[in-house]
């Protein structure tokens, strides 16, 4: 089916001395590759008869693209390349901000996308943007292209928005709202599990044992105290007076990081101190529900080195056979569920780096002996299995 002039004027609802390269490029995107090449010819002769023949440079750089297109070669990188180069395609990240597909666009983010296509359609009609020197990836001109777009982003619009503000703003909510929605999900399987594994009785003794020698950490400079406090969000001369707290509110910042007030400023601690929190910050609610799933089922004993954690997230499965069933309604999975157990390697598809995740899990044993949740042969103790579930209980609860 060949895509003719008329055509992509109805699609870009312009007429066709008025098309853009933008819109012929992305018109031509509607239609299989073959077509498309095959389309090029009319499409030329149709542009060239309205007055508006574009340049030889851009039905060069689009054949070239169909082509690959075709050969099954192009990747979306290329393709982005070549839309970018029509002079008033949005680049696809612009500063902290990235432009999500079309169909998956809020609203907010629609509206200003459309407003930043019409700003750099204003710039290409006064000579602002020379497309041909895009099409030739020429660096001053695709320089200055990004430059343009990104003092409109950061401008205020006539009614005081800015949008790049705007836009971080919106996915700030969004980000945060799919992390409470994982928390909810994560608390909820790890509530079934608790369940299941029956009374875990707290051990008093050692309890007591463990925050006497908590507080006099604490107390000291230096590892592990400071990672404890910062993770913890506590200070040393303000911890709960009651141990039960104190370590709960400890363990959970293992897992947590919350940070203290001055967690960040300069002289505040050694590089392995910021190291370590990197690592920790990055195991996800996939990974310690995987490994809270292992070691509440296991009880005491249960082996707790890193490379045993990693090896609880490479083979834990979620759903424990119940995932056909979830399967049949995909639509009314929801968002979290996917932000929670799909992002750490959940991914049958993807190879699961066991050597890196047990990396991250390396300051989580060290802090859990510190604690008193495994012993010195890195087995989890009767203390870890009353308390760290119940650390994560605190981790994933709705925020108050």
């Amino acid at each position: 089916m060949n895509l003719e002039a008329d055509r992509v004027a109805e699609l870009a609802n312009r007429p066709l001395k008025e098309l853009t390269r933008r819109d012929v490029a992305l018109a031509l995107l509607t239609v299989p590759s073959e077509d498309a090449l095959a389309s090029l010819p009319g499409l030329r002769r149709g542009m060239l008869a309205a007055g508006n023949p574009l340049s030889a440079a851009f039905w060069s750089a689009t054949e070239a693209i169909l082509d690959k297109i075709a050969d099954g070669d192009a990747t979306v990188g290329d393709v982005r390349t070549w839309l970018e180069a029509t002079g008033t395609e949005p680049n696809g990240i612009i500063g902290l901000h990235v432009w999500d597909e079309q169909s998956e666009r809020s609203q907010l983010a629609a509206e200003m996308h459309t407003r930043l296509v019409t700003h750099l359609e204003e710039q290409l009609a006064v000579g602002g943007i020379d497309p041909d020197l895009l099409a030739t990836a020429d660096p001053v001109a695709c320089g200055a292209y990004i430059e343009l777009q990104e003092r409109w982003m950061t401008s205020a619009l006539p009614d005081g928005r800015v949008p790049m503000d705007v836009l971080l703003e919106e996915k700030d909510e969004e980000f945060l709202a799919e992390w409470d929605a994982a928390d909810a999900e994560a608390l909820d399987a790890l509530q079934a599990l608790l369940a299941g594994v029956g009374d875990r009785p707290l051990p008093d003794e050692s309890l007591r044992l463990a925050s006497t020698r908590l507080r006099e950490v604490i107390a000291q400079p230096g590892w592990p105290g400071q990672l404890l406090i910062e993770c913890g969000g506590v200070r040393p001369k303000d911890l709960p007076a009651d141990d039960a707290e104190l370590w709960l509110r400890l363990a959970a910042g293992v897992a947590s990081p919350e940070g203290s007030d001055d967690w960040g400023a300069p002289g505040t601690g050694p590089h392995e101190t910021d190291s370590a929190i990197a690592a920790l910050c990055a195991i996800d609610h996939f990974d310690w529900l995987a490994v809270i799933t292992a070691l509440a089922a296991g009880g005491p004993g249960t082996a707790a080195a890193a490379t045993d954690l990693a090896a609880y997230v490479r083979d834990y499965d979620p759903d424990d056979g119940e995932r056909d069933d979830e399967d049949e309604d995909e639509d009314e999975v929801p968002d979290g569920a996917d932000f929670a157990l799909d992002e750490a390697g959940a991914d049958e598809d993807d190879e699961f780096d066991e050597v890196g995740m047990e990396d991250l899990f390396l300051p989580v044993t060290a802090l859990w002996q510190v604690l008193g949740a495994i012993d010195d042969r890195e087995r989890l103790t009767p203390l870890g299995w009353w308390g760290l579930p119940e650390a994560m209980r605190l981790v994933w609860a709705p925020s108050t």
